[in-house]
């Protein structure tokens, strides 16, 4: 008995030159139409910020939630980013706080940033671009030098940044003093 060979696979594409443009378009587009009205943005939105036709918008996104994920997808990319910095960090208490608080301020300017992780697991994702791993290693090291409370744990992040992202769209300034006391609640306590 002869089995055939499976069937070749293509490789997708690279996208053309003026196709790779226009979907960086639509992408900072995106960005700005979805932090300035939140989900509530529409397609044609988009399209008209990135002066193209919103056929070209679901070209490269069939739906508004696959645009949305991969803006999401980018903001924790951006922010495994401020992570690895924050393992450079000596201290690694400070390093998480510099890490929670520079990720807070850059959720603040996105409204549908802050609605996106306030309601949906996007953990996936921040497993996938390597966020987790660099603060289960900065809470490890804090918790070592005996700077973060013993009882901590990973899913107390996600918490702590869907609660400061509920606040930042009710207020846009009061969620400082929320996340001031969140992170004064995983400090260990002075000796």
């Amino acid at each position: 008995m002869t089995t055939s060979p499976a069937p070749l696979v293509p490789a997708a594409r690279p996208l053309r030159a003026d196709a790779r443009r226009n979907r960086e378009r639509v992408l900072k587009a995106a960005r700005a139409v979805f932090a300035d009205k939140g989900t509530e943005a529409q397609i044609d939105d988009v399209a008209r910020r990135a002066k193209v036709g919103v056929g070209t918008v679901y070209r490269h996104f069939p739906t508004k939630e696959a645009l949305l994920d991969a803006l999401v997808r980018e903001r924790f990319e951006e922010i495994a980013g401020f992570a690895r910095e924050a393992l450079e960090r000596e201290d690694a208490w400070e390093g998480f706080c510099e890490l929670i608080w520079r990720a807070a301020e850059r959720n603040a300017a996105d409204l549908a940033f802050c609605e996106a992780i306030a309601s949906t697991d996007k953990s996936a994702i921040v497993e996938e671009v390597g966020l987790m791993r660099s603060t289960d290693e900065l809470i490890a090291r804090a918790k070592a030098e005996g700077r973060m409370r013993a009882d901590a744990t990973r899913e107390d992040v996600p918490m702590m940044m869907a609660g400061a992202s509920a606040v930042m769209r009710l207020s846009p300034t009061a969620w400082r003093r929320y996340l001031t006391i969140m992170l004064d609640g995983l400090r260990a306590a002075a000796s």
